[in-house]
């Protein structure tokens, strides 16, 4: 990789591929790094189902913190993919429902979980051959 193209892709995100030849994928990084991550992921596919409220999502999804939650939310809702509503009650209700564009992406995350769920014991296996015949490689 090009140090123009680390450059590139650090800088502030622009949603349109730059166009030069060294590095076509400018634009699109930035917007796979969200839709990708496995929190993100965990989000799109509970909320596909409906909407949430904070304490659903969080019993749904295993292993999130509290402050991981929020900032996934966060990141989905200005991306434009989960939309936030507040109601005025007391306790301040808020739920959280995928936009059209967050449902448009729900048939591939769902097909990405899973495609996850059906070939997990395949590669926990090809992990427990690699890391026996590596015992000293520390990729885990």
């Amino acid at each position: 990789m090009s140090v123009t193209h680390t450059g590139v892709t650090a800088a502030p995100a622009e949603l349109e591929p730059c166009g030069q030849p060294h590095h076509p994928d400018c634009g699109i990084r930035d917007v796979l790094d969200r839709v990708g991550d496995k929190w993100s992921v965990l989000v799109i596919v509970e909320l596909a189902n409906g909407a949430r409220r904070f304490r659903q999502l969080q019993r749904a999804i295993d292993g999130i913190s509290q402050r991981m939650l929020t900032l996934t939310v966060r990141r989905l809702e200005r991306d434009g993919l989960v939309l936030r509503t507040v109601y005025p009650t007391v306790p301040a209700q808020v739920d959280y429902r995928l936009t059209e564009t967050g449902a448009s992406l729900t048939h591939l995350v769902k097909a990405l979980a899973d495609w996850s769920l059906e070939h997990r014991d395949t590669i926990a296996h090809a992990r427990q051959a690699y890391d026996a015949q590596h015992p000293d490689n520390e990729i885990r």
